[in-house]
């Protein structure tokens, strides 16, 4: 049965307006020191201080801070905080599968919007799925994110909080290794990071950007461009200028092998057809066997899913190192779609198969807290506190 954990710590609890060092760099770092005094000649050493204590030891205060002196360390505490986001739920599905829903700091117009994102464990990895927007600019029919319309772009630092929190959560830091010493058996619980989550990354370039070199820095968060994963519905001018300068692996969210069914289900794609979407694809920078592009495919009832599709698909991908996501399609309240039996699946991925195409069915995970793909939708818009309390206690 589901659980959700109401009983959070304080440290969580975000409503201060001292501005946050998370998401800096450590340039950035640099310049916010010499607001608080710190002399030019010792500023890049403390930036490198400041850097190693939150990226790599993942402190929440400047107090933990310990070659840092007392004086330096209570001008940070007064000027600027380390906070993360706060909890509002936090909910642990029957399959392991954990969803935050997160309620963000004041915006320049004081509101606190909130997003969601999701921990996956494996036995031999650790997913956790971010969000880049609150919201979605785009509207696809199949997705209930796309339900709720673009309300902002999330910064750098919410974007990296995420990743932050959820380490917190799970105890995933280097010093958090005698309180969970059973990590999966690639040694960390959180060893992959895919931006499919509330959003369209590429309308947020420069913070996902920003983000994202944060996360893979050997010497802070140290995740590999590898073990990273940016989901696009297929921004097109947005793409090789992301293999340019982010460099992380590719998802396509395809969905449909014709233009009258992917704008159905994917209305960018009347902006930036099919034809165009796998050129992109084609010339993204370090394409290859080793640097794989994922395509992810919802199996919708027919709707996509017949044998043609399955043939299409495998014309559509020639030339591209490819691999398929086959995604059962996730339920949600009031979705005109149901999920295509799994014979029919197992028939598509036999196509794809056959053709050299890596095409692994998805297992749904987190469906019973509306955690998996396709389901993340700020709380905000579909619990307002009487029901809230409802779920709470459906939940206990």
């Amino acid at each position: 049965m589901a659980t959700l954990i109401s009983s959070l710590p304080e440290r969580y609890i975000q409503n201060d307006t001292r501005p946050s060092l998370v998401g800096l760099s450590r340039e950035a770092l640099a310049d916010m020191l010499g607001r608080i005094g710190v002399p030019e000649k010792q500023r890049r050493m403390r930036a490198n201080q400041l850097w190693h204590w939150i990226y790599h030891k993942g402190v929440t205060s400047f107090a933990a801070m310990s070659n840092v002196s007392k004086d330096l360390r209570a001008k940070l505490d007064e000027a600027f905080q380390i906070a993360r986001p706060e909890i509002v739920t936090e909910q642990q599905s029957n399959d392991g599968t954990r969803k935050w829903l997160l309620r963000l700091a004041p915006d320049e117009r004081g509101q606190r919007h909130e997003i969601e994102c999701v921990y996956i464990p494996e036995e031999d990895r650790g997913t956790l799925c971010i969000s880049s927007q609150v919201g979605c600019t785009l509207t696809c029919t199949f997705c209930h994110t796309g339900t709720q319309t673009l309300v902002r772009n999330l910064t750098a630092e919410e974007i990296v909080g995420q990743l932050m929190l959820a380490r917190d959560r799970i105890k995933d830091w280097p010093d958090d290794l005698a309180a969970n010493p059973q990590p999966p058996s690639s040694g960390r619980y959180i060893t992959n990071v895919v931006l499919m989550g509330m959003g369209e990354p590429l309308y947020n370039f420069d913070h996902v950007k920003e983000a994202m070199e944060i996360a893979s820095d050997g010497e802070g968060l140290s995740l590999s461009k590898r073990r990273i994963t940016l989901s696009t519905s297929g921004v097109v001018p947005e793409i090789g200028r992301a293999g340019d300068e982010i460099g992380t692996m590719l998802a396509i969210s395809l969905h449909g092998t014709t233009d009258e069914i992917r704008n159905k289900l994917v209305p960018l794609n009347k902006k930036y057809p099919i034809a165009e979407l796998l050129d992109a694809c084609r010339n993204y920078p370090g394409v290859s066997n080793a640097r794989r592009i994922t395509f992810e495919y919802v199996m919708l009832k027919d709707v996509n899913d017949s044998l043609a599709d399955a043939k299409r698909l495998v014309k559509l991908l020639e030339g591209i190192p490819a691999k398929v996501n086959l995604i059962p399609f996730n339920p949600w309240p009031g979705t005109q779609y149901e999920c295509s039996d799994w014979e029919t699946i197992e028939a598509f991925a036999e196509v794809l198969n056959r053709a050299g195409y890596a095409s692994p069915v998805r297992t749904p995970r987190g469906r019973d807290i509306m955690a998996a793909c396709g389901q993340l939708k700020s709380e905000s818009q579909r619990l307002r506190a009487k029901e809230r309390a409802a779920a709470q206690a459906s939940l206990a």
